[in-house]
């Protein structure tokens, strides 16, 4: 919002305001809105529905699924098409669909649901094929299919609209979808050339309407010196079996099967020996409040699979609380849980509100759900068709665990206010201190792309961009960790290209420090904001200035600073300072005017409903130009709705005075609250009210 627009004379200091929670004290919710930045995009006339992506880094492509199309893109500009293939369906298989009862237009149709890399030179793409699903080989070589068409029951979804997740490892097809027309039959299933194929037992003990969201291998059992096997790993959210309540209460879990399951002899004869499933938590302990729906799950691996981070999206199913979250999980806690946990059964008692209960009685022996290891090798059972079958009934009854999967830090490590997460994709990036960041980017139902950075002591959260220019969803999002590093969205309209950081807009070495972005440090030699992964070589490295914890204090003192300031001094010619209202993530709006500096004296009081209040924090940063930045914050405890704050900043030299008025509308979950401002002042008598929860920032005389 421009204060031209207002029709008001421009303030003459720097400000910004911003809230942020001391029951997460770790998070800082305010980000730099990136309205203008380079995005590539890609679609094509009369196809839509581009949500299944597949990356292949060696082969420099991006495979698209859309609505009866598969496209190979270029991975370094996908406005560059190079291969297109199209996979329509014949009029019979329509006519059947709308007898049916399904559209023509919407339903009876091919959605590219599933892409896997088969093999060096082929693909395997199903796709829904008019609620008639259909699997085919397509070849590298030419980009054709091969016309080897497949039942596609059980990999891939009869409905477009349905939520599924497939996974190809080592030539195999894993899957979590509907096995039927009417989408009433969950399956989580392994198909297989040489093997038979292998499925969970048709039971809501097992699967109770899951919504499938993403499925990966650990490879576990590589250097394993207990001889352990791989893991698939499912995420879903299902109606609880566990408990009775007046509606459908979901429950959001990660299950998981042993890549050589092979099923039992006589017991679960073709079905998983392996299918346990335990409750994922993500939730704030403090407040009792649960994030009981996951969205999309990314899994940070590294060569020890211990270390192996697991991140997942969460909302609540009752939308009107407006909230999404982050949590992260340690692949540790995760085997701990399924090694080791107790199991639940079904209770018996009539008429009780805990429909499952834990399960103390003596555990068969080998452990139910367990890997084949040496142990049992030992023990004469090689493959999971020797089981007992004891071991086999006990795992039948009792696929669920008792103790749930707690997240790192028994909480979100991020939480969004009025945001709906849809896709994650996170990245471990090594930054000039030597140590390594997460950085976390989130897309939302409306086509936002959020980036956010792990810290020691919280994340902070530093880029906010527009993907999407229609505000539809982000149905797809991969990263490419390639030199280039590029972000791929995929959404119902098209595939958007964006690149992991925007340095090039922080025009300063303050700016540009302050971001505290482990991309982005600045250039001495070039004296601008510069992508650490361009400039590789060491000299290069020993040229550039970077500080994650935001000490701008390290830039050097030149013209640069010097110069965007006296630019904008009396704000003539073009340049034109504008207010500038962003959303914070969990409790409201941040707002900022950029104007020029002032005088080293100034000192910032802070008053609540009319006292002053003693206590108040500072830090104070001097520029080499007889300027200075100070940041004041204070910190009040209860909160209460409709509370009054005012920041004075005084000059004393100059004699100049300048006000900011914060109202709080509403104060969320009673959190407590830091309130504060960093002011470079230059001569100004201006107030700015907050209304709280409200995007309306007025100017008072």
């Amino acid at each position: 919002m421009s204060l031209k627009e207002e029709g008001r004379s421009l303030p003459s200091f720097w400000i910004f305001i911003s809230f942020q929670t001391l029951t997460h004290a770790q998070l800082e919710l305010c980000a730099c809105v990136c309205p203008d930045v380079s995005l590539v995009e890609f679609s094509e006339p009369g196809v839509f529905n581009y949500s299944t992506l597949l990356l292949s880094e060696e082969r420099e492509a991006l495979y698209v699924g859309a609505r009866e199309a598969v496209f190979e893109l270029n991975i370094n500009d996908v406005s560059i098409k190079k291969n297109q293939v199209f996979w329509k369906v014949p009029e019979k298989h329509i006519t059947m669909c709308t007898l049916k009862g399904k559209s023509k237009e919407t339903d009876c149709l091919n959605y590219i649901r599933v892409v896997q890399m088969l093999d060096e030179d082929r693909l395997y793409v199903c796709g829904t094929h008019a609620f008639q699903p259909f699997c085919d080989y397509l070849s590298l070589k030419d980009f054709s299919l091969m016309e080897k068409q497949e039942d596609g029951r059980g990999k891939c979804s009869y409905d477009p609209a349905q939520s599924f997740t497939t996974v190809m490892v080592d030539g195999e097809l894993y899957s979590g979808t509907a096995y039927n027309f009417l989408g009433s039959e969950p399956i989580i299933s392994r198909y297989s050339l040489s093997q038979s194929l292998l499925r969970t037992e048709y039971s809501t003990s097992w699967l109770n309407e899951p919504s499938f969201v993403f499925a990966d291998v650990i490879r576990e059992g590589k250097n394993s010196a207990d001889g352990d096997d791989d893991k698939i790993y499912y995420f879903f959210t299902e109606v609880s079996v566990e408990y009775e309540f007046f509606g459908k209460l979901l429950i959001p879990r990660i299950a998981r099967v042993c890549k050589g399951d092979l099923g039992g002899q006589r017991t679960l004869q073709k079905k998983w020996t392996s299918f346990l499933k335990a409750k994922l938590v993500c939730s704030m302990p403090e407040l009792n409040f649960v994030f009981n729906v996951v969205h999309d799950v990314f899994i940070l691996k590294t060569p020890d699979w211990r270390e192996t981070v697991i991140y997942g999206v969460f909302t609540s199913q009752w939308a009107n609380v407006g909230l999404s979250a982050v949590c992260a999980y340690n692949m540790t806690s995760v085997d701990e849980v399924f090694s080791k946990g107790k199991y639940m059964q079904k209770a018996t008692v009539e008429q009780s509100h805990t429909k499952w209960v834990r399960y103390n009685g003596i555990t068969p022996t080998p452990r139910p759900g367990a890997c084949i290891n040496s142990h049992n090798r030992r023990q004469n059972i090689s493959s999971s068709l020797l089981l007992p079958d004891k071991t086999l009934q006990f795992v039948k009854d009792h696929p669920l665990l008792a103790d749930p999967v707690l997240p790192i830090g028994n909480g979100p490590r991020l939480i969004a206010k009025d945001v709906n997460y849809t896709q994650i994709a996170v990245e471990r990036v090594p930054a000039l201190d030597n140590n390594v960041y997460d950085v976390i980017f989130t897309g939302t139902d409306k086509g936002v792309l959020h980036k956010s950075v792990v810290y020691e002591g919280g994340v902070h959260t530093v880029e906010e961009i527009q993907l999407l220019k229609n505000q539809e969803p982000i149905k797809t999002l991969l990263l490419s960790t390639q030199e280039a590093r590029f972000l791929y969205a995929g959404s119902d309209s098209g595939v958007v290209q964006s690149p992991t950081a925007f340095c090039d807009k922080y025009l300063t070495c303050e700016d540009c420090i302050l971001a505290r972005d482990p991309y982005c440090a600045w250039s001495t030699h070039a004296a601008s904001c510069v992508n650490i992964f361009h400039r590789r070589d060491n000299a290069q490295h020993r040229k550039l200035l970077q500080n994650l914890r935001g000490d701008a204090g390290m830039c050097p003192s030149g013209e640069c600073c010097k110069q965007r300031l006296d630019g904008m001094a009396g704000f003539a010619g073009t340049l034109r300072c504008e207010l500038v209202v962003l959303e914070c993530f969990v409790l409201g709006f941040c707002v900022s005017a950029i104007c020029p500096s002032g005088p080293t004296d100034l000192s910032i009081h802070w008053h609540s409903n009319g006292r002053r209040l003693d206590t108040v924090n500072e830090y104070r940063h001097t520029f080499s130009h007889d300027a200075v930045l100070v940041s004041s914050w204070v910190r009040e405890q209860p909160l209460s709705k409709d509370a009054n704050y005012q920041c004075v900043a005084v000059s004393k030299s100059g004699n100049d005075t300048s006000k900011i008025d914060l109202r709080l509308k509403q104060v969320l979950f009673g959190w407590w609250v830091i309130l504060s401002t960093a002011v470079i002042l230059s001569g100004s008598d201006t107030a700015v009210l907050l209304e709280f929860l409200n995007p309306s920032v007025s100017l008072l005389d």
